[in-house]
């Protein structure tokens, strides 16, 4: 389902609206939002019945910890944590290990020492609190990466449909992008929300390429969907 949404606009922050809440927009999309959107709607359609609201309860059990909204703090905001939290769900399986991943220290720290950048978090010691604890807790755990040249070494471990996630070496965070591993008539590549061309589009560079040439890229990590 992920081809479905080839051209849809690249709209960055859809997502922040105050109280939190569940945010639906398909017409507009991140990377972020396009990877959970389509992983919805693909955990929707193996359900007997396929509805609007069932998709809802898919999109919001995929997007928040635990699948219940409380605040600004219980939406998944990294994606190292993303995964680890979807893992145990039972909805992704991270194969970085397995595909050829080698150990990968996260210190996650951006939002937390940046709250008065986000309109969330400004004025909110409280919940700035609660992020930098889950960043310290999601700071501690085992991560692995697939180093940017490696990548099409291990290029037999990968499917269509996995989710790549782009390491970066930026202090504080963890991922810089994520998308959907696609093989392209052979070519192993990955289709994005790219900022850069403004829309979903198949990335006409190779995975390797495009991870070898990201400037603060340091390899990938992938889950691939149950």
């Amino acid at each position: 389902s992920a081809l479905f949404f080839l051209e849809t606009p690249y709209v960055g922050h859809t997502l922040e609206k105050e109280p939190e809440q569940l945010v639906v927009n398909l017409g507009e999309l991140d990377c972020t939002t396009f990877v959970e959107t389509v992983l919805a709607l693909s955990r929707t359609v193996r359900e007997k019945e396929a509805t609007y609201e069932k998709f809802l309860d898919q999109l919001k059990y995929i997007r928040y910890r635990g699948g219940v909204i409380t605040d600004y703090s219980s939406r998944l905001h990294y994606t190292t944590d993303w995964i680890y939290e979807n893992e145990q769900k039972g909805i992704v399986k991270n194969i970085t290990l397995e595909a050829g991943g080698v150990p990968h220290k996260v210190n996650l720290f951006i939002m937390s020492t940046n709250h008065d950048k986000y309109k969330q978090l400004k004025g909110k010691p409280g919940l700035t609190e609660k992020i930098r604890n889950i960043e310290a807790e999601a700071s501690k755990r085992a991560n692995y990466r697939i180093p940017a040249k490696e990548i099409e070494k291990y290029s037999k471990s990968y499917r269509n449909g996995d989710i790549v996630g782009f390491v970066t070496k930026t202090a504080g965070i963890d991922i810089s992008h994520v998308g959907f591993i696609f093989y392209d008539e052979g070519k192993l590549t990955f289709i994005h929300a790219s900022s850069a061309q403004k829309k979903v589009v198949v990335e006409e560079e190779s995975l390797m390429n495009y991870a070898v040439k990201s400037k603060n890229g340091n390899g990938i990590m992938v889950a691939r969907p149950l």
